[in-house]
């Protein structure tokens, strides 16, 4: 990358990305901003399922779609070979105590028990199920990663929403485990709103990565039917929060919150008292997305 700066050492985290990269087009967008910060380190990009909403738009094979995408992105970026990508799990958890075993999960508990000072995050910008799996197989990497998840309707209330829709019980492993988790819900994430003009004026420029994250949203956008969505020439760049949150964890834009247990219908129970969640109620749009807009043009210009 062509930063004309660099992070300290010390100041530098571990970061694996657990992406459902092609039930959409924003996965994408926060995949090459994490490339290309330099304060992270790469571990690997584990691709994520999304068949509980797939199989409502006739598709399937959602991980292996996920997969083939991340590894589209990193050629675009001349990146093949340079990033490890982990197959994740196939399909959701069938219950709550039952893993769906994945090398995606594999590579989460064996960077979790690497002996490395540099401390580690994963973030998921769909559902949760190589999280949970990792930790019903591994318990004891609980007090050593921090989980940063897209997902979830505001509080208190709860409801449907994409991301956890695609697995309620690998929500309800995670939300009642004892590891450090971030949730960004859909009321907060919504907020990081572009119209394809700014798209088109600052990230389709920026070589042959920029060309195809603003025609794949495009593409995507104009395949859409739904009388509400999306509304035609606006998106929400969702997935970028987790990106931003790890340079700066907006330390005003977060309460703990006791972690609710999620009904089969996505509502929260607020039923106990001790197991606290980082819930956050502001990210901050312009400091996510021009982050980003500036680190595509000085990695890749704009002819």
């Amino acid at each position: 990358m062509k930063l004309p700066f660099d992070v300290p050492e010390w100041r530098k985290i571990r970061l694996m990305i657990n992406s459902d990269a092609k039930n959409e087009a924003d996965d994408q967008f926060a995949i090459v901003h994490a490339l290309l910060t330099p304060r992270f380190k790469i571990k690997g990009i584990i691709a994520a399922q999304f068949e509980t909403t797939a199989k409502m738009m006739g598709r399937e094979n959602t991980m292996q779609q996920s997969y083939d995408e991340i590894r589209k992105v990193l050629s675009l970026m001349d990146l093949d070979g340079q990033v490890p990508v982990y197959k994740g799990a196939v399909n959701p958890l069938a219950d709550e105590s039952s893993p769906e075993p994945s090398e995606g999960a594999e590579a989460i508990v064996r960077e979790a028990l690497a002996d490395d000072p540099s401390p580690l995050y994963v973030v998921f910008l769909g559902p949760l199920t190589d999280m949970a799996t990792a930790y019903l197989m591994e318990p004891s990497i609980a007090g050593k990663v921090t989980v940063i998840w897209i997902g979830g309707e505001m509080y208190p209330k709860g409801g449907w929403e994409y991301n956890l829709f695609n697995d309620i019980y690998a929500a309800n492993v995670v939300f009642d485990s004892d590891i450090e988790l971030w949730q960004v819900p859909r009321n907060v994430y919504s907020t990081m709103r572009v119209s394809l003009a700014e798209l088109m004026y600052k990230v389709k420029p920026c070589g042959a990565i920029g060309d195809y994250l603003y025609q794949q949203l495009v593409d995507f956008n104009n395949s859409m039917t739904y009388p509400q969505w999306p509304k035609g020439e606006m998106w929400s760049l969702g997935d970028s929060p987790a990106i931003s949150l790890l340079l700066d964890d907006h330390e005003y834009g977060y309460e703990y919150m006791s972690a609710p247990r999620i009904t089969q219908d996505m509502y929260y129970v607020h039923d106990q008292k001790e197991r606290m969640v980082r819930v956050y109620h502001y990210v901050d749009p312009r400091f996510t997305l021009e982050d980003m807009f500036a680190k595509l043009a000085l990695n890749y210009g704009q002819r």
